[in-house]
């Protein structure tokens, strides 16, 4: 049942008392992420879709330039500030949580355009920490599309994964990656990996 935020409510701290119950989705883009996690949606699970194509949709919808095209310390700014409330948010919820994207995708994406970090962003993914074990969604040409969130193609794609699996590691966490299957057989995949628990 839904119920109205109380003042005091919005406690990071918590994330740290639930860190376990929240499970990081990343890797390649077009590698499947989204399809999984409304997979996971179906059977109960608690989701969060990818912090970055919802600022794209929003960004376009008003005309906004805090687009990863067009300025993308701001479009960082904004994800990484989506990305703590989502964990925020479910860190009040009971039972495990998935997310598609995080705050250590944001600084891989920085790192990849050669920009330098904030020392804030760092601390953040320092100080909010998922589940250890990341579940990484490798390449996958042959499912590969664009489309008007996505506009880069699948060779930067590429690059751009393997500067993630570099920061999740410096970062502390264990990369698990999905095999490149059906749908249905990805979730057994992360659920079988996962110690067991029903859905919240």
């Amino acid at each position: 049942m839904n119920h109205v935020l109380n003042e005091g409510e919005y406690r990071l701290e918590n994330i740290a008392v639930r860190h376990d119950d929240l499970v990081m989705i990343s890797g390649c883009s077009g590698g499947g992420k989204s399809t999984l996690l409304e997979e996971l949606s179906r059977r109960g699970f608690a989701t969060f879709e990818e912090p970055g194509r919802q600022v794209v949709r929003e960004q376009l919808f008003i005309d906004g330039e805090a687009l990863p095209w067009t300025n993308l310390p701001l479009f960082v700014e904004l994800t990484i500030s989506r990305s703590i409330n989502f964990m925020t948010e479910a860190a009040r919820r009971e039972g495990r949580t998935f997310f598609d994207r995080g705050i250590i995708d944001q600084i891989a994406g920085l790192e990849q355009a050669g920009h330098a970090v904030p020392p804030v962003y760092l601390r953040a993914a320092e100080r909010l920490r998922y589940r250890r074990q990341v579940f990484l969604l490798p390449p996958w040409p042959e499912i590969y599309r664009n489309d008007a969130e996505r506009r880069h193609g699948l060779e930067p794609a590429i690059e751009a994964f393997r500067y993630l699996e570099n920061a999740y590691r410096r970062f502390g966490y264990e990369l698990v990656e999905v095999p490149r299957n059906g749908v249905g057989e990805r979730a057994d995949f992360i659920l079988s990996t996962l110690a067991p628990q029903e859905p919240g």
